[in-house]
């Protein structure tokens, strides 16, 4: 029985060379590879990866010392060994317990000032200015003079979480207030709505927009209070082991900690977006997802 070569439906010999013209044969990992590779291109992890890969060659190769940056390696080692000693969770628990204080009183402060001045006009002329004022002052400035105060106890730490908690809630909120439209008030007037019903039922609820954007600035700048705040003395919390990670030259700490700010900013801020879609499930741009 003879062979047809010139058949095309024959099947082609392992050593046969391919016919002049014929398209090449892909390699059987090509399409994956140009998958992962699009698959890359188009994530956001892409450049914070590339960073890190880069900073652990760069340690490995000795571009960047121990005593200036830590590997990513180093770091992740240390992360583990904190946690299992226990001694990250035992300051964890004490920064958090600082930051869930200072934010209630905070926000708690700058919603009750902002409702005043926003619904009221002689409560905007005894309270906006005095707070234009305040939030235009410094941090650090403020350090040494709560010290004075308050000692360095607790008291001045969640006093300077509550201030930056204050101004964000404050700002946002009265903004929102101020926003609403005249003609839902005309209209909730027009369908005989007392004050305070025009206030919980129009005034409030179009306003709790911005107040959720304010809890979000709120919160950012709790955390950022936080990590000034623990440096006056403290015995306890990220800060402490930030300060004695210093004084020894631990960056890997100094790094573990800085992940965990950045961590716990995150997660919060996300909690927030959860409350947000749950609150304004009746917007039309909610309703569109």
């Amino acid at each position: 029985m003879s062979l047809v070569l010139d058949d095309p439906q024959a099947p082609a010999l392992p050593g046969a060379a391919r016919p002049a013209g014929a398209p090449a044969t892909a390699p059987i990992g090509a399409p994956l590879v140009r998958r992962l590779l699009s698959h890359l291109g188009n994530s956001r992890w892409t450049v914070p990866l590339a960073l890190v890969l880069a900073w652990e060659v760069g340690s490995r190769v000795g571009l960047v010392p121990p005593r200036v940056l830590a590997a990513p390696s180093a770091v992740l080692v240390t992360f583990w060994t904190l946690l299992v000693s226990g001694e990250l969770p035992s300051n964890l628990l004490v920064s958090l317990a600082r930051v869930v204080t200072g934010l209630g009183i905070g926000v708690t402060v700058g919603t009750v000032l902002a409702v005043a001045a926003g619904l009221f006009r002689r409560g905007e002329t005894l309270v906006d200015p005095l707070m234009q004022m305040l939030r235009t002052l410094p941090f650090l400035a403020l350090v040494p003079l709560f010290i004075v105060w308050f000692g360095i106890g607790e008291v001045p730490k969640v006093a300077l979480i509550a201030l930056g908690a204050a101004f964000p809630t404050y700002l946002t909120l009265f903004s929102g207030i101020r926003a609403i439209e005249a003609k839902l008030v005309e209209a909730g007037r027009s369908f005989g709505l007392s004050r305070l019903e025009l206030i919980t039922n129009v005034v409030l609820p179009g306003a709790t927009p911005s107040f959720l954007v304010g809890l979000r600035y709120a919160l950012g700048h709790a955390w950022l209070s936080l990590v000034v705040a623990e440096q006056i003395n403290a015995s306890a919390g990220l800060g402490y082991l930030i300060n004695n990670a210093r004084d020894f030259m631990r960056t890997d700490i100094i790094v573990v900690c800085l992940g965990v700010y950045a961590v716990l900013g995150l997660g919060t801020d996300f909690l927030v977006r959860l409350l947000e879609r749950r609150l304004l499930a009746w917007r039309p741009t909610f309703l569109e997802r």
